[in-house]
């Protein structure tokens, strides 16, 4: 028998965000009749649900707060069951919850590993695919409301007329789900674009370059959002170029952008060829501009001091910048957590983060999107999890990552009791397990020098910059492992508040998790569980491994619960995975241990590979491609 059709009442004007709240309560909601009611007062993207034995109502000040409260509803009913005496009140936590795209105009993503890109620019504005309307259905269904379209190492072109013009077709579909567009700008546009002889942010033609440009793009778009700005690193141009600093160049933008409410994010992502610590030097370039930037340039930072590591502690300039405002910057595609193919949940350390940065330090939340062409977005079905996570986190950061993580099960696979508590823990784990299996006790970045998918901890090129060569990062020699950043080394722990770099410059306080981050460790130094420093070394690599094969043995028992095909993709996902923990475990701990000159300890599983035929082996990728399950060591 045909389910009956629910009855949704609105009375109102008609948007086209009203259309589709009614659309999804008409074709998923299953209980009683539903009130849209728009109310006067402060614009927000906030609702309110109450429930009663005849009728639900949703409320809010505008189209898409009621848009939001749809979602919301049908999540409830898909996570569990609607009270009918329920009143419940959500209001977004940050303002701004944006997705990066590294998307380029040839259709590649940077560090994306999930096919193509979802902007086929050479059919557009004319045609338009069905999947633009399912991202921002997917991204409004969990709060995301901005999205940055190309990469931020960017191409002028996309500030051309016809690239504008894409632009526009591309807000058009967005904006009924409350999305706003963004764009990467290079700032040496005005150059390249219009045979300017210079891109001083100082100099009047290049600031009436900029105005004509953006009144042009508020003209097609008038609800365009802003620009997002990587200037002056990794060989981008940037104000620096002229002898301007970070502060005068976004400020140009950023007054141009003022009138018409648009923002600039201005990245802190900076290093140079220099012999400071890496760690250091976004810190040393912006900390002294603590309170001159514009009102409406947020200083986008990444969430670590180096680059998206599968751990870090937390970036000094949180800390330092009370008189900016800071957005901090996720990465969701796993470019140093195994790509596509490792099944890594990152709600758990975006939670680490947070527990070292109050929320309201941050006043927006941006995230490396993972999204792709691939027929399930994002090249490995657990990877839609972090998506997930991360539009919920920045609705509201205060949500925990198994509340996440339940959600997305149920949602995505089944209510099943002992398949959504059996695969959450597995989700919950995993985090650390990728820690473990790749970079233990505060070890980072010591993975290829291509392409950052395996273990290369010898890799040391000739003529290559020392910070992009992984001996630079762990230091291992005879008489130990790691990067001193006390006061006895770079001082890199001068730039933490006094409470933290007393605990993180003392090696008998740090915590044991950034030990090797901070300090270069004996390898018969005593860890707290009185082991030496290498046989916890040796345990934690082996634990990560071991934990892996858990997660297979695990996912096996799932298999009366879900659909043979996604059952079979993610089995062949986890099978890549052990392979790549045993790779990662045997790589270091062979090389170190050509250092350390002490035995594996005998109760761990011995290694597979030997250390020769690890460094002979070249994995031959690009920055855009995850590895497939057929390629041999």
């Amino acid at each position: 028998m045909k389910e009956k059709t629910p009855q949704i009442s609105y009375q109102g004007k008609l948007s086209k965000t009203i259309s589709i709240a009614i659309f999804e309560l008409q074709n998923a909601w299953r209980g009683q009749p539903i009130i849209l009611e728009k109310t006067r007062g402060k614009k927000t993207d906030g609702f309110t649900i109450s429930s009663s034995e005849r009728q639900i109502q949703i409320v809010s000040t505008t189209d898409v707060g009621l848009l939001y409260g749809t979602y919301h509803l049908l999540r409830i009913q898909n996570t569990g069951i609607v009270d009918k005496n329920c009143s419940i009140t959500e209001t977004p936590f940050y303002e701004l919850r944006i997705l990066n795209h590294w998307d380029n105009l040839d259709g590649t993503i940077e560090r994306g590993y999930a096919g193509k890109s979802l902007w086929n620019w050479s059919d557009l504005p004319d045609t338009l695919s069905p999947h633009y309307k399912e991202y921002a259905r997917a991204n409004a269904s969990i709060g995301i409301n901005g999205t940055v379209l190309n990469n931020v190492n960017a191409s002028p072109e996309i500030l051309s007329d016809n690239y504008l013009k894409k632009v526009k077709a591309l807000a058009n579909i967005f904006r009924p789900y409350g999305i706003r567009v963004y764009l990467s700008v290079n700032f040496a546009s005005p150059i390249k674009l219009s045979g300017l002889h210079t891109a001083d942010p100082l100099n009047k033609e290049v600031i009436q370059w900029w105005k004509k440009k953006v009144d042009q793009i508020y003209d097609l778009i008038p609800d365009f959002g802003g620009f997002l700005v990587k200037a002056n690193s990794e060989g981008q141009p940037g104000p620096c170029d002229y002898g301007r600093t970070h502060a005068e160049g976004a400020n140009m933008l950023a007054k141009i952008l003022q009138p018409y409410h648009g923002i600039v994010m201005w990245r802190a992502f900076v290093y140079h060829a220099t012999n400071d610590d890496r760690a250091k030097q976004a810190y040393l370039e912006f900390q002294p501009l603590d309170g001159q930037f514009h009102k409406n340039v947020l200083v986008q930072i990444k969430n670590g001091p180096i680059d998206f590591q599968p751990r870090e502690p937390y970036n000094p300039l949180f800390s330092a910048m009370p008189n900016s405002q800071l957005m901090v910057e996720f990465q969701i595609t796993q470019e140093y957590l195994g790509f596509s193919n490792h099944l890594v949940y990152l709600a758990p350390l975006w939670k680490e983060f947070f527990a070292s940065v109050p929320f309201h330090t941050v006043k927006a939340i941006a995230g490396v999107a993972n999204i792709g062409s691939d027929k399930n977005w994002c090249g490995h079905h657990f990877a839609q999890a972090n998506w997930y996570a991360f539009g919920r986190i920045t609705w509201n950061p205060s949500l925990s990552p198994e509340k996440i993580a339940d959600e997305w099960l149920k949602q995505t696979f089944t209510n099943e009791p002992q398949f959504v508590t059996s695969v959450k823990n597995i989700m919950m784990q995993s985090h650390e397990a990728a820690v473990n299996y790749m970079m233990p006790l505060g070890l980072h970045h010591i993975f290829a020098g291509e392409h950052h998918y395996g273990p290369e901890p010898w890799y040391n090129m000739l003529n290559v910059r020392q910070d992009w060569l992984p001996v630079y990062y762990h230091k291992a020699d005879s008489a130990g492992i790691g990067f001193n950043r006390s006061s006895t080394g770079s001082n890199a722990t001068a730039h933490y508040p006094d409470s933290l770099c007393q605990l993180y410059g003392n090696i008998k306080t740090c915590p044991e998790k950034y030990l090797l981050w901070f300090h270069h460790v004996p390898w018969t130094y005593r860890m707290k569980n009185n082991r030496t420093l290498w046989d916890e070394l040796c345990n934690s690599y082996d634990k990560g491994v071991q934990k892996v094969r858990f997660f297979q043995q695990v996912w096996d028992k799932m298999e009366p619960h879900v659909d043979t095909r996604r059952f079979k993709d993610v089995q062949t996902k986890l099978k890549i995975q052990s392979r790549d923990a045993v790779w990662w475990k045997d790589a270091c701990l062979l090389y170190f241990q050509t250092f350390s000159r002490l035995p594996i300890p005998y109760e761990l599983e011995r290694p597979i590979h030997t250390l020769e035929d690890m460094m002979n082996f070249k994995l031959k990728i690009s920055n855009y491609e995850c590895p497939t399950a057929g390629f041999s060591k």
